[in-house]
């Protein structure tokens, strides 16, 4: 086998995901180790879900027999992802860690640690695909497109993915699950994490009020009407449904609401009613500095397919590249749009890159 004298770091989560990954590697020939992170220092007496996923993940090695190292990236975490997260909330925006995550420390840390305990290459459980050409790293979705996760690795450099092998690039969620349980994998069944991976199963506000002073405020319909008060604007994300106790509203049907704005200066909420209320719809959006992964000169105006969420449906736009910004124009409408989320560009399956929404447009 060419992969004979390989070897490869797989960054092991205690998931079924890395754990197939690495099962497969080795089936392919490589040199595979596993490497755990730890991310996040818990405090004294905090439920550790972290400890769970290190025995898991111990588990799965000891069957393959390969050595599982053991890398705390907890500092790191909390200078280059931690602190944004809290930035970004206290400007009232909605911000995704695992996107930084991947760019700070999955494609930084985790690569530079495992090439110095000798890697040839990196692996991870990552539904997406990297292709070649031409010397250049091009990002592409998974054959699952349910379980695709190129959203979140958009902002990781084509050059960093050079060294890396996603396994899983052709499987479905469903054969990977297969095969771990073929292997009497301990973890066959085991649910996939959501979440933020700091947080664990703690509520979002309580954990926030450790950093972040809050206010109460009114929430106010459409029309200006106080429907309700709230534990703090800065806890709530257009889209919203759940912790707003918005309900018996005189004169108004007994439908659910839904966060359609907020105002941090004022520190109000702003709700509305019906899933796909035209205050919750966007035609367009605008975003902050793109990040290419494949840095280029950058087109005055793209055709192209945009991603506003994770498992969200690319819709086709036309972005249009300005001096500081990106104006980008969908095809169809967009239901609630957060600033402080990405939008992420594709064109053929391929993951151009992404930014940081601004602001959304409405007609």
């Amino acid at each position: 086998m060419t992969n004979i004298n390989k070897t490869v770091v797989v960054g092991m989560s205690g998931g079924v995901d890395s754990s197939v990954a690495a099962y497969l590697l080795q089936k392919q020939g490589y040199k595979v180790q596993g490497l755990f992170m730890q991310n996040w220092q818990n405090e004294p007496g905090e439920v550790c879900t972290s400890e769970v996923d290190f025995q898991d993940a111990s588990k799965i090695c000891d069957q393959l027999n390969i050595p599982l190292h053991k890398a705390n990236f907890s500092n790191e975490y909390w200078d280059r992802v931690f602190k944004e997260f809290l930035s970004e909330h206290e400007k009232g925006r909605t911000p995704n860690p695992d996107i930084l995550c991947n760019r700070e420390i999955k494609f930084k840390s985790f690569l530079d640690y495992a090439v110095k305990i000798g890697a040839d290459h990196i692996a991870t459980g990552h539904y997406a695909k990297i292709e070649n050409r031409d010397n250049q790293f091009i990002l592409k979705r998974s054959k699952d497109l349910n379980k695709d996760q190129t959203y979140f690795l958009h902002e990781v450099k084509g050059k960093d993915f050079a060294k890396c092998i996603f396994p899983l690039e052709d499987l479905s969620k469903l054969e990977v699950r297969e095969i771990a349980e073929n292997n009497n994998f301990i973890n066959h069944d085991k649910k996939d994490s959501v979440g933020i991976c700091f947080i664990g199963e703690r509520n979002l506000r309580d954990f926030l009020k450790r950093f972040i002073k809050f206010q109460t405020g009114d929430i106010k319909d459409q029309d200006g009407n106080k429907v309700g008060n709230h534990p703090g604007a800065l806890l709530f994300t257009q889209g919203q449904r759940q912790g707003l106790n918005v309900g018996g509203v005189k004169d108004k049907p007994e439908l659910p609401w839904y966060v359609f704005d907020k105002s941090i200066e004022l520190n109000e909420v702003y709700v509305c009613q019906g899933e796909f209320n035209d205050l919750l719809m966007s035609q367009g959006l605008i975003m902050e500095e793109m990040k290419w992964i494949n840095p280029t000169i950058a087109p005055k105006k793209l055709d192209c397919e945009v991603q506003v969420r994770h498992r969200g449906k690319a819709v086709k736009c036309v972005a249009n590249f300005n001096d500081n910004n990106v104006k980008i124009d969908f095809s169809e409408s967009i239901r609630a749009i957060a600033p402080g989320q990405s939008a992420v560009l594709y064109k053929n399956n391929e993951c151009l890159g992404g930014g940081i929404i601004a602001k959304a447009l409405k007609d």
